[in-house]
Formats: C-alpha cells, structure tokens, sequence
C-alpha cells in the first residue's frame, strides 16, 4: 500500500492548464482499481493519494505519468507502507 504526497512546486500556477489531464489520470487510477482515495493537502499544499494493487516501479510510472508531475506544478513523494493491522472496514488492504 502507498500514500503518494504531490505536494505543489514552484510551477504551482500552472496547475489550471493541466487540471482536465490531470483529473483524466485520477479517474484513471480509479478505474483500474489502483487509487483508494484522492483528496487535497491543506491548506492548499497539493494533493494526496492512497493506493494498492501494483508494485512500487509501477506506481512510479503511474505517478511520472500525472501531467502535474511531468509538468513540474507538483513534485511526488511516494512512501510505502506494509498494513499489518486495520479496522475491519480496511481488513482487504491488510490481505
């Protein structure tokens, strides 16, 4: 499991001109069952990702592929995390 942190860079006014690619790469990581929540850093400092299902490698490319990233209007940090205990309602990350 990963918590992927894009936290906006120095290109942060640039986000409007990549917001609809940058939302067609959210859904997208939705739709293959790889992003578990999407969410805003505040006070307005990026954004926030949890996700599952693919392997570190992959998940950076996922990542370098977000136009926010290969755009510069965020930089990612992608920490790893191995679930060894969670309430019941997350009991499928835990496996």
């Amino acid at each position: 499991m990963f918590v992927v942190l894009l936290r906006f860079s120095g290109n942060k006014s640039q986000a409007g001109q990549f917001m609809e690619g940058h939302k067609e790469w959210i859904k997208r990581g939705f739709d293959d069952g790889v992003f578990l929540l999407v969410g805003n850093l505040q006070p307005n400092l990026g954004g926030g990702i949890v996700a599952h299902n693919m392997s570190r490698s992959d998940l950076e490319r996922r990542v370098s592929a977000d136009p926010f990233v290969a755009e510069d209007v965020v930089s990612a940090e992608i920490l790893e995390i191995t679930p060894s205990r969670a309430d019941e309602r997350l009991r499928f990350i835990v496996g």
